[in-house]
């Protein structure tokens, strides 16, 4: 039976073939982003159900004919998993929901991940033709998100091609976005994948470090329930490099290793104070709300409920931290940030989304020291005013101390946000690998290829922090590249 959405579809379809043949470019250029639907910032911030509603079916073709169908389309060299966007958006505009699923699962492990967590405004649609006309770029990552969505919600969820197994057996380590879209790559081709999680559950970041307001753990489950059906094996609570050794891999007749294994190892600041409770690291924090339901009553790790809560960073992980303490009941949830706002390198929506539930942005601050009670729980912190000096190498304007200007901020919770660095576990394990000073894993870029001729990595473990998209990437050229080698043998 036809859905109320495909019935419209279909009702439509006919007076938008005909404005589809006298539609000029330069009209679909004039046509107005659609507006993704939010949840009121008041209701949402104190529960955990997701902000952005995502788009229906009118919304979604209305949005689908602002695409150009450029002869070149350069929204693809901004995607990191090389989604064929002009094809999947055109089978939207046209209604071909399925289709426009179809083909965005040709290249993409976790399309209804993507549209959701990627900084599409920093990658695909970065390179949209209609920013050099002065427009809004076509909202590529809403549509894919859409035609994800659609699909699940229709229960017609397509399964892609596999080849005829091959009997070769490949070891994932991490079941985070380098991992899976590796793991779905590489089972396309025949082999025979099994993917080793050291928590209790499969998704890595996707699940400890992003909260449900954000990216619900449904999504998730879906698109590794298909990587399932295409035969993908998962085994949890294993841990490569105690449970299971780089020989045991061999022995059990492993030719090829990817890992995938993140960068788990929260960095801190070593501040006086850093140790009084009360202050913890991001990773800490999300992953027991996240993945060990700390925040509900009767949890077997809860966590504390701050009503003065300092979040130290500016990415997207700190807006994660004080968003989730916001709807745990802080009164006064606040993020702390040595650069300005403009520096931050969250999304432009995950800041927008923190000021609408009321967040407070101090920014040009540096925290350098945290004071506590007498039972050594964190109850102030101090903080360095700063401005902004010469550019560093990251290109941004390097913060400078105002010499004599403090602040004092009276806290009872300090959240951690300033990045993270790969768990040595990994890299002491395998010997023979190389290791940068940053502990991460040395790969020949073209390929992802490690030192050791057999393994191969990708996504923090390589870059030390990168987005989902990029880790994606990382693990589609990690599995072309081995199945070259393997191929050739």
């Amino acid at each position: 039976m036809a859905t109320t959405e495909e019935i419209k579809a279909r009702r439509s379809e006919s007076w938008r073939e005909e404005l589809r043949r006298n539609m000029k470019n330069k009209e679909r250029a004039d046509l107005p982003r659609v507006h993704m639907p939010e949840l009121d910032p008041e209701y949402r911030s104190h529960n955990y159900e997701e902000v952005n509603l995502g788009l229906n079916a009118e919304q979604a073709m209305a949005e689908a004919q602002r695409c150009l169908d450029c002869p070149v389309p350069t929204c693809m060299t901004g995607c990191p998993v090389e989604i064929n966007i002009p094809t999947f958006i055109k089978n939207i505009e046209r209604g071909e929901f399925l289709e426009a699923a179809k083909i965005v699962k040709e290249t993409s492990a976790l399309p209804a991940v993507c549209g959701r967590v990627c900084p599409q405004e920093k990658q695909c649609e970065s390179k949209c033709i209609h920013l050099k006309m002065g427009k809004d770029p076509v909202a590529i990552g809403h549509l894919e998100r859409f035609a994800a969505d659609y699909e699940r919600e229709s229960g017609k969820i397509s399964v892609p091609e596999i080849a005829p197994p091959n009997k070769i057996k490949i070891a994932v380590v991490g079941s985070g976005p380098a991992g899976l879209s590796f793991a779905g790559d590489m089972v396309k081709l025949g082999y025979d994948i099994t993917v080793f999680e050291a928590l209790h559950e499969i998704g890595g970041v996707l699940k400890y470090g992003i909260p449900e307001f954000r990216l619900p753990n449904e999504i998730v489950d879906v698109e590794i329930d298909i990587l399932a059906k295409m035969g993908v094996k998962f085994i949890t609570n294993c841990i490569i490099g105690k449970t299971i050794s780089y020989e045991d891999l061999h022995q059990d007749g492993f030719k090829g290793i990817f890992i995938a294994s993140g960068a788990g190892l929260p960095n801190f600041m070593n501040i006086p104070g850093e140790n009084l409770a009360g202050v913890l690291s991001s990773n800490e924090y999300l992953t027991r709300v996240n993945l060990m339901a700390a925040a509900k009553e009767g949890a077997d790790t809860p966590v504390f409920h701050g009503k003065k809560v300092a979040v130290i960073g500016g990415g997207n992980t700190a807006m994660d931290s004080v968003r989730t303490a916001r709807r745990l009941g802080a009164e006064k949830a606040m993020i702390i940030y040595r650069r300005s706002e403009e520096e931050m390198p969250a999304r432009l929506e995950e800041v927008k989304h923190a000021k609408e539930e009321g967040i407070i942005f101090l920014t040009l601050h540096n925290p350098v020291e945290y004071s506590g009670d007498e039972k050594g729980r964190v109850t102030q912190m101090k903080l360095q005013k700063m401005e902004l000096g010469e550019a560093d190498a990251s290109g941004r304007r390097k913060p400078v101390e105002i010499e004599g200007a403090i602040d004092l901020v009276d806290v009872d919770m300090v959240i951690v946000s300033i990045g993270v660095s790969p768990n040595p576990l990994i890299p002491s394990a395998f010997k023979g690998l190389d290791i940068s000073r940053w502990g991460t894993i040395i790969v020949d870029q073209d390929s992802m290829q490690s030192a050791l001729p057999d393994v191969y990595a990708g996504g923090d473990i390589v870059r030390g922090g990168a987005t989902v998209i990029l880790a994606m990437g990382d693990g589609r050229k990690a599995a072309a590249a081995m199945n070259k080698a393997l191929s050739s043998l």
